[in-house]
């Protein structure tokens, strides 16, 4: 599947705003000690994956009935679903300088991940740190994709191509107004219409 940018200007894919807010503290200094023990863009790349993926539970795994959705909340508080922790890694990769999108899957609700592009890469590559479980098992992989849930067309799931450098207005608005994750779950879309900055990109 070919990943297509919603923006044109990869500087996009480095912005910190309200909700990648990579300027933070709590972002700058996780950030600062995974630089400290990596040695290249790669390595920062994988250490920010695992830091997401392994030390931060998804809330329905862990019974959290918290809903986060700015990448500190996320980072500092440690509970997230799998769009928050797709902020949270986002954050981290640009916090080192390394442009990262936000995408998504229609499984039985809306799934979301990211896609990095490291120096000297041609092409984006979608990386789900969503935490792995029994029959999950998602991989920090170059070579080829190893996401939590592999799409099953015959069941109607699909892998939408557009790389976000915003969060999709449907999946920020249900995180903001969820005020429990039971509510969140009533709010999370099926499925997500695309913008149409991003259809004619």
């Amino acid at each position: 599947m070919e990943l297509i940018q919603c923006e044109p200007e990869m500087s996009a894919y480095l912005v910190a705003d309200d909700v990648i807010d990579h300027e933070h503290a709590v972002v700058r200094g996780i950030a600062r000690r995974l630089r400290s023990a990596t040695s290249d863009a790669y390595s920062y790349a994988e250490a920010a994956f695992t830091h997401v993926r392994d030390t931060i539970p998804h809330s329905a795994d862990s019974g959290d009935p918290r809903v986060t959705w700015r990448a500190s909340d996320v980072l500092e508080q440690r509970t997230g679903i799998c769009f928050a922790k797709a902020h949270a890694l986002a954050a981290l990769l640009r916090a080192g300088g390394i442009p990262a999108a936000l995408c998504y899957q229609k499984l039985d609700t809306a799934h979301g991940l990211i896609a990095l592009k490291l120096p000297g890469e041609r092409r984006w590559v979608r990386q789900d740190p969503r935490g792995n479980k029994p029959g999950v098992d998602a991989q920090f992989r170059l070579d080829r994709e190893q996401l939590a849930w592999p799409v099953r067309p015959e069941l109607g799931e699909a892998d939408y191509p557009w790389l976000f450098a915003e969060p999709h207005p449907a999946v920020l608005r249900c995180l903001q107004e969820a005020v429990d994750r039971p509510r969140l779950w009533q709010l999370l879309p099926t499925a997500l219409e695309m913008p149409e900055a991003c259809r004619q990109a």
